[in-house]
């Protein structure tokens, strides 16, 4: 079994049932056990224009080959109506592998670590709700250094349900 963590996001139809939803589908994924999910955050769109965003992250213990993973995610995305017409698109729901145990995945397919969560809070403090801020990066980043260098701006935790 390996651990694995799901950055979630959605600004349409929704985000908060869609992450709900999305959490379902997870624990239900053959071989894997959901082990935990942080806290709901909102945050500003990337582009200008679009709906906030909706964000939070899933810890999985799960024994599916990486690609195997992606798919299942991808055919959760699409359950939920997510299409996709443009890459930073608004969305139903968007499922992203960020880590895969330790390993370093660099297929066409699918990059692991996420290429992106570096420098994204929406990830990076939701995952820290999950995993300890000592953990090291299979690509040699420490989670509390990408803390330090990516400030808690324009993110607001939501209250628990």
């Amino acid at each position: 079994m390996e651990r694995i963590y799901i950055g979630m996001g959605s600004n349409l139809a929704a985000p908060d049932q869609q992450l709900r939803r999305a959490i379902t589908a997870l624990a239900q994924l053959p071989g894997t056990t959901l082990a935990g999910v942080s806290a709901f955050y909102q945050s500003d769109s990337l582009l200008p224009g679009q709906p906030r965003f909706t964000n939070a992250v899933a810890a999985l213990d799960s024994n599916m080959a990486p690609l195997d993973l992606l798919d299942a995610l991808q055919t959760i995305e699409k359950d939920q109506g997510r299409e996709r017409h443009e890459r930073w698109g608004p969305r139903t729901l968007d499922l992203d592998i960020l880590l895969f145990g330790d390993q370093l995945i660099d297929e066409p397919r699918l990059k692991v670590p996420h290429y992106q969560m570096h420098v994204r809070a929406f990830v990076l403090y939701p995952l820290a709700e999950l995993a300890p801020t000592t953990l090291q990066l299979p690509d040699g980043h420490r989670l509390s250094d990408l803390l330090t260098t990516c400030p808690f701006v324009g993110l607001e935790r939501l209250p628990q349900e």
